[in-house]
């Protein structure tokens, strides 16, 4: 619970620091989860499944890899899954 907590503030604070136009995302590991479901990713209830999602994203985004869900992480996959959930839509239109 601490940790998740930490991760959103921070998020949110670091967020608002460089411009970002977009609210920035919680960390929180539901919400992690949501994103990745709306990429069609399925990851697993442990932290150690949600770390290696997070590790891969980083990879296939370009971003350094630590496996944490930070803020440019959180940031980049909340605007990928918004892009997967519009192009659904559209596919579904």
């Amino acid at each position: 619970m601490y940790t998740r907590g930490m991760l959103s503030l921070v998020g949110s604070a670091v967020g608002g620091l460089i411009g970002w136009s977009e609210p920035v995302p919680t960390a929180d590991p539901e919400a992690l989860r949501g994103l990745f479901a709306d990429l069609g990713v399925r990851v697993g209830s442990d932290e150690a499944a949600l770390a290696e999602a997070v590790s891969y994203f980083q990879t296939r985004a370009g971003l350094p890899v630590d496996g944490e869900a930070g803020p440019r992480t959180v940031h980049l996959l909340a605007r990928y899954a918004a892009e997967a959930r519009e192009l659904t839509w559209i596919q579904a239109a």
